[in-house]
């Protein structure tokens, strides 16, 4: 089950762009005909809210009681303070990696063992930025019953991260159903269709190695 609505919503405020002739390059290197920026949420509150509580409906309906709510630095933040708000949860966050200084901490906050925690990200990829950070709390003792994104690119290499790792993960849209409102709302042709789903099968296609 996804949410129309928020797709519906990030196209609306750019957050997700197409490009199918002059790809986008990703921090990786990687060429690519889609760019989602999730950070752009922030500055709607109507959007933000609505993303918000999409998150709450998806963790209420988990079989397992939440303990915290973990949100992935640094996009991930924000969205995981507003749910852990909306459900009066504790909120921590998992750094990337340890700080150099201070305390040393990768996770920002107070967790327990034992705990049940659910990780919010604003995006998966590749999965290696979540798979990082459920890893970093499993390693404190903390149990990460979910990962749940706003968005998905539904690239196989993340379905397999995930399960190699068995973690459990969903997002709250995804590439397919952006693909699927663009083709309802008339904004793309046959053609582009097939270089996005092209792509989505082979993301290095359009990358020159």
């Amino acid at each position: 089950m996804q949410s129309p609505s928020i797709i519906r919503d990030l196209l609306e405020i750019g957050a997700v762009k197409i490009e199918t002739e002059d790809y986008y390059t990703w921090t990786s290197g990687l060429k690519s005909p889609i760019y989602c920026d999730n950070r752009l949420t922030m500055s709607y509150p109507t959007i933000r809210k609505n993303i918000a509580k999409a998150f709450v409906k998806r963790i209420e309906a988990l079989d397992q009681e939440v303990d915290v709510i973990a949100g992935c630095a640094t996009a991930g933040i924000p969205h995981a303070a507003w749910v852990a708000d909306l459900m009066n949860l504790p909120m921590v966050y998992v750094r990337s990696s340890a700080k150099k200084h201070g305390k040393g901490n990768q996770i920002e906050g107070h967790i327990e063992k034992g705990q049940k925690a659910v990780v919010i990200e604003d995006l998966i990829s590749t999965g290696k930025s979540s798979i990082e950070a459920a890893d970093a709390l499993q390693q404190e003792g903390v149990e990460v019953i979910k990962v749940i994104s706003i968005f998905t690119y539904d690239l196989s290499q993340a379905k397999e991260s995930f399960r190699d790792k068995n973690y459990s993960y969903q997002a709250l849209t995804s590439y397919e159903e952006l693909i699927h409102q663009l083709v309802e709302d008339h904004q793309l042709e046959a053609k582009e269709e097939i270089k996005l789903r092209e792509w989505r099968e082979n993301p290095y296609i359009f990358t020159k190695t």
